[in-house]
């Protein structure tokens, strides 16, 4: 069975200033989702799966999904504040979605295979979904073994101010330890820097394996995700602004022994929209891989 594509959709850019899933920064007016899904395919994928807002779904089904009718069989699914598990109920002045853990738990219903998880305003690369598929496809069939695509720092970078990165402490087979979250990270006289809890600028290793949120996960993680939501819940669910993250899911999974998590190297370099001024780049970008031959244009014909 072929590995599962779920992609995050659901959320607004509000640094950005719009709805930066739908901008079309291709050639053609191609998304950055288009060419996940392009490279997806390219690496094996055989369904894509998105979770967006009930909102924008007409906007969506006619600007992206149409797209890919006749390439791939697609599904979307819905992230809803008020989509909760039994007993509990959303702070009736919550506005905000409950986070990316929550997010992925609405494709329960939708996916029963092995599956990668990215974001939907995020360019992971072709290498990155070939390294994620190609771990998806050796674990058809496990439970409790999961990855994480790592990205080198210097590839993640934006030429438009510091940028925030889950930082992957690894050991010494290339399992995933902790994620630690990181501030302010970008080059500054050449050199590497980070800005810490005191506001301080501390150098930041040229050689960190970074996390962009590209998971490969089992179909069992959604029951783990669920229990720990259930316990978020009873935690931060009065809370206006609590969120629930995969990391923190993961990283909890880890400690108490249950599963094991691959970091799995990737030579791809992310670019993406982080800030306003980052979509010409993003632009230029995308018209020199055209440009190179590395994708077709439009890319869905």
């Amino acid at each position: 069975m072929k590995p599962t594509l779920f992609i995050l959709a659901a959320g607004m850019g509000s640094r950005y200033g719009g709805l930066k899933q739908l901008d079309g920064l291709g050639p053609s007016g191609e998304t950055i989702m288009d060419y996940s899904v392009f490279d997806a395919l390219r690496a094996g994928f055989g369904k894509i799966v998105f979770v967006i807002r009930h909102d924008f779904e007409q906007e969506f089904r006619d600007k992206i999904i149409s797209r890919y009718e006749g390439h791939v069989p697609v599904e979307v699914v819905f992230q809803d504040i008020n989509a909760l598990p039994e007993g509990f109920t959303a702070p009736a002045d919550r506005t905000k979605p409950w986070g990316t853990g929550h997010a992925v738990l609405m494709g329960k219903t939708a996916i029963n295979e092995p599956f990668g998880v990215i974001n939907a305003d995020d360019y992971y690369g072709a290498d990155g979904f070939k390294v994620l598929a190609d771990f998806l496809r050796s674990a058809e069939g496990k439970k409790n073994e999961y990855c994480m695509v790592g990205f080198n720092i210097t590839n993640t970078l934006s030429e438009n101010g510091g940028v925030s990165r889950g930082y992957c402490e690894v050991n010494d087979k290339g399992y995933l330890t902790g994620v630690t979250e990181c501030h302010g990270i970008e080059r500054k006289n050449g050199k590497l820097i980070q800005v810490n809890a005191a506001g301080e600028e501390v150098p930041f290793p040229e050689d960190a394996s970074v996390s962009m949120n590209m998971w490969g996960f089992t179909p069992d993680y959604f029951d783990y995700s669920e229990r720990a939501f259930i316990e978020f819940l009873r935690e931060h669910g009065g809370e206006l602004k609590s969120e629930f993250y995969i990391p923190s899911v993961v990283n909890d999974l880890i400690n108490s022994g249950t599963i094991t998590l691959k970091v799995e190297p990737t030579t791809s370099r992310w670019f993406g929209v982080t800030y306003a001024a980052d979509r010409q780049t993003t632009v230029d970008q995308f018209k020199k891989l055209v440009d190179e031959g590395v994708y077709p244009t439009p890319l869905f014909k």
